[in-house]
């Protein structure tokens, strides 16, 4: 039976850059790209936003940060017009703030 170590065996060989390199271009491969929206996409978005504000209702908002997609669930506190960012406040009380042109989804949720 033969006993192979993987990388392991290998990474002896290589300088400590080279790993580090390796477990960046590796960690690199999760990312994922933003979405391009359409009007009609971005026009249901904007009535379900609209709705939401009206009914202080919460929303499931689907948007781009950090090189992957998150998700945030709680209801919208403020729109900050100037600065494009809608102000979400979760149900654990924190307010996070997210960008208008990052947001690739937004469902109204069933909690009240």
């Amino acid at each position: 039976m033969i006993r192979d170590r993987g990388r392991i065996k290998w990474t002896s060989m290589m300088l400590p850059e080279h790993v580090k390199m390796l477990r960046d271009w590796v960690r690199e491969d999760t990312y994922e790209q933003i979405k391009e929206m359409d009007e009609q996409q971005l026009e249901l978005m904007n009535n379900v936003l609209s709705e939401a504000m009206e009914f202080n209702q919460h929303v499931t908002i689907t948007h781009y940060g950090c090189r992957n997609y998150e998700i945030v669930i709680g209801t919208i506190h403020y729109w900050d017009e100037l600065a494009q960012k809608l102000h979400i406040v979760d149900r654990f009380e924190e307010i996070h703030r997210i960008q208008l042109k990052n947001i690739v989804d937004v469902r109204l949720s069933g909690e009240s």
